[in-house]
């Protein structure tokens, strides 16, 4: 994605990288074999009487979005297939097993159930979180198509002089301010490019370039917490929390900024810290240089006017009453009536990210609008179970699934499930701080998840400069996802307790 900006060639080094990965030919027969597996358990739970499964009232319809649940589950886990054509798949299914326009002579309403309506299953992509993720993608290609990112860059990290442990922080600061906005893997494939003059510079045989390479992969995923739209996790977690049917929270982007961004502020510092400890600098001074900046013309004028505007609006979603779903809709009208976006561009649009969330919105309504939530929270009594071990258990699976699998599969495949659970225990929740402790301790368990080159794109490409060894990703990913944790549960529990929010 982002064809036209700093930084591609790392991320197109990394697609290939990863698709000659997956056409060899033993990863190949594994996930043929892994398929077999899945459909198998698919069908079994497909087919099995319905009295099996325990739950009173369940038809044949809710069946159904069991198997279609768990085949979701399985293909997300083993990555048998890309996520977003999984998601793909759950919305198929849906579709033809389980609505009112599936196939005629297996979705007879007076033989299965009630039925979901296809419209509903449908307009899973068209959800206002959906335009939230479009109007965030058309910001950043707006920002790299005119040079506002390079720009931004070589401004911010001009205060942080020529010394060493400065210029990390810089890096630290300015990668995580950048992926509150624009995607974490655009982010770390651009500052990457700029840090590779500074790698010349700095002796081999320090530990300076591994503190610099892995600079950028934490504050990628770190500075994603800040926004709703920074990572996946964090806008799926927003649905579920304002969802008018659900939980109804009624949470904006300025308030979740107003807590989170200072977290993330606090984490990049610690990890500043943590690296300069971790692997320390033999060279103190480094001089920075960054090619490129800011194209001169209208359209410059009018991506920084928009950008202001909207990131405004934004946080001011209170006092406006203009909701954040909204206000991502402005820049893409803005940028479209006056060229700076133009067809061509919409193709830049990262797809599959919006298939696998649309994917994943789909469960949470066949879950709800075929009463499967309704008679599992009868049937199954939430109401005794422990808040602290909820709380525990959904952050704890989130950042070991989200090390190994998407943090946005990992998101779409727990928050409807929590989002029933929490909805059945009422007011017990009230003792860890209310729903939105568990929801949104889900997204940051999510973006904590940095042990390995596979657990985020961002580690991929910082380990792909071969300047980091697996084990260097290890040692700082595990500490700093750890206080992200600790910090980031604890001031959840604060602002609720508060009730900021």
């Amino acid at each position: 994605m982002f064809k036209s900006f700093h930084g591609y060639h790392l991320i197109e080094a990394y697609h290939n990288m990863r698709h000659e990965k997956k056409a060899h030919p033993s990863r190949v027969f594994k996930k043929l074999l892994e398929a077999i597996f899945v459909l198998i358990v698919t069908l079994v739970i497909w087919n099995l009487p319905v009295t099996a499964f325990g739950i009173e009232g369940l038809n044949v319809v809710q069946q159904r979005i069991i198997a279609i649940f768990v085949f979701a589950t399985l293909m997300w886990v083993m990555e048998v297939v890309p996520s977003w054509a999984t998601s793909v798949a759950v919305i198929g299914l849906m579709l033809l097993f389980a609505s009112d326009s599936g196939v005629k002579w297996m979705c007879d309403p007076e033989e299965v159930g009630s039925l979901l309506s296809y419209k509903g299953v449908m307009a899973c992509f068209a959800d206002p979180v959906i335009m939230l993720f479009i109007g965030g993608f058309i910001l950043a290609i707006a920002a790299t198509k005119t040079g506002l990112d390079t720009q931004l860059a070589k401004v911010l990290l001009k205060p942080f002089g020529k010394k060493s442990e400065n210029v990390l922080l810089g890096f630290l600061l300015i990668t995580g301010l950048f992926s509150m906005f624009i995607s974490n893997t655009a982010t770390a494939a651009m500052m990457l490019t700029f840090l590779t003059p500074v790698f010349r510079q700095l002796p081999p045989e320090g530990k300076g370039r591994i503190s610099m390479a892995l600079s950028i992969p934490v504050a990628a995923n770190l500075g994603g917490m800040g926004t709703p739209i920074g990572t996946p996790p964090n806008t799926i977690a927003m649905k579920y929390l304002n969802d008018p049917e659900g939980l109804n929270l009624g949470m904006g982007f300025g308030q979740w900024m107003l807590f989170m961004l200072p977290l993330v502020i606090v984490l990049l510092f610690i990890s500043w810290r943590l690296l300069l400890h971790l692997f320390p600098f033999t060279q103190k001074t480094i001089e920075l240089h960054i090619e490129g900046g800011m194209k001169q013309g209208s359209h410059s004028k009018i991506v920084i006017v928009t950008f202001l505007v909207t990131v405004l609006l934004w946080l001011l979603d209170s006092v406006t009453g203009i909701n954040s779903y909204t206000v991502a809709l402005i820049p893409f009208c803005v940028f479209a009536l006056t060229g700076v976006i133009k067809r061509q561009d919409l193709e830049e649009i990262n797809w599959s990210v919006i298939w696998m969330v649309a994917g994943g919105f789909a469960l949470g309504y066949g879950l709800n609008a075929s009463g499967l939530a309704a008679n599992a929270v009868e049937s199954i009594p939430f109401g005794e179970f422990s808040p602290l071990l909820i709380l525990l258990l959904s952050g704890i699976i989130c950042y070991l699934l989200s090390n190994f699998i998407s943090n946005s599969a990992t998101a779409a495949l727990l928050m409807p499930i929590l989002a029933i659970v929490c909805g059945a225990m009422g007011d017990k929740l009230d003792a860890i701080g209310g729903t939105a402790t568990v929801l949104i301790g889900v997204a940051i368990a999510s973006s904590s998840a940095m042990i390995l080159p596979v657990s985020t794109p961002p580690n991929a490409l910082a380990y792909a400069t071969n300047l980091v060894r697996q084990n260097d990703m290890v040692k700082i990913g595990i500490i700093v996802g750890i206080i992200s944790m600790l910090l980031g549960y604890g001031l959840l529990y604060g602002v609720s307790i508060l009730h900021l929010i």
